[in-house]
């Protein structure tokens, strides 16, 4: 078959060419050699069909990194695995405020301000010389469902009434800011630009994306984990373990769940490699 006319289809329904160099990529980014990259790429190549979906490509590179090494499929689930931090979307709320933590802010989670015509409640509040920042959390739990126009309108304008509050206070107020797991449409990323709000996603803005600032920070949820059951996982979420490298400093936890001596020692292993450039888990 012609690759380069295979047409695959996204979580969104769209048709796109398949690319190899983005399989190929990916692959990368897992950490994974050039020889496991290449022998995943032969095997998937003689898989494919006309109109397959991105998701059934996903599971099989997913499935065949984990047989290759476990290390390698955890953080290629990486976006997949935000997903997993549940409905209620707090959970992500607190992992991006542990990023913004080790970016050098101060960080208060669900804070109510008074507006000049109304209260509002804001997921995180940051501040960093002497400048305040308010940041709105957009979680999406279902691929396909990205964040358009409507998100900044609406944010702005909550963003306005607060800064036009009369309250004192010995601080400036910087950009708002919007982070999302998922995208913006390009006209959320046009009206942000003008309007003068910050906005961060899965893929935006270019070498400073949540993708990015993950893995320069090494900060990945324990759903990135492919050792935990779904219901261990939910376990650690339920007492506000989000972090690889916070369950390693409460691995007493696993035992709460009886989870053997051996897995234990493996499912800390794995995130052991996965935190190791965290400046969390060295401190």
């Amino acid at each position: 078959m012609d690759t380069t006319e295979l047409d695959i289809i996204k979580s969104s329904g769209d048709r796109v060419k398949f690319s190899y160099s983005k399989l190929r990529n990916s692959l990368l980014h897992s950490g994974a050699d050039e020889i496991t990259v290449q022998s995943i790429i032969d095997i998937i190549r003689d898989e494919l069909y006309q109109g397959i979906s991105t998701k059934e490509i996903y599971n099989r590179a997913f499935a065949l990194l984990k047989n290759a090494k476990t290390v390698y499929a955890s953080k290629y689930k990486l976006k997949n695995a935000i997903y997993e931090l549940g409905p209620s979307g707090f959970p992500f709320e607190q992992f991006v405020a542990e990023i913004l933590k080790l970016s050098g802010y101060e960080v208060l989670l669900n804070q109510k301000l008074t507006g000049k015509c109304i209260d509002h409640e804001v997921d995180i509040v940051i501040y960093k010389n002497s400048e305040r920042n308010l940041v709105e959390c957009k979680f999406h739990s279902e691929e396909g469902r990205n964040c358009d126009v409507k998100i900044p309108l609406y944010i702005f304008s909550r963003y306005l009434d607060i800064h036009n509050s009369n309250t004192k206070a010995d601080y400036s107020y910087g950009p708002g800011w919007v982070i999302t797991n998922t995208r913006f449409s390009r006209d959320a990323i046009q009206y942000a630009k003008c309007m003068g709000l910050y906005l961060i996603s899965w893929n935006y803005p270019q070498d400073n994306s949540l993708k990015d600032r993950i893995d320069r920070l090494g900060l990945y949820p324990i759903t990135t984990s492919t050792l935990l059951s779904r219901t261990e996982k939910q376990f650690l979420l339920d007492r506000k373990i989000v972090l690889g490298n916070q369950l390693l400093k409460k691995d007493f936890l696993l035992d709460h769940q009886g989870i053997s001596s051996k897995r234990k020692t493996k499912i800390l292993a794995e995130f052991r490699m996965l935190c190791k450039q965290s400046k969390l888990h060295e401190e």
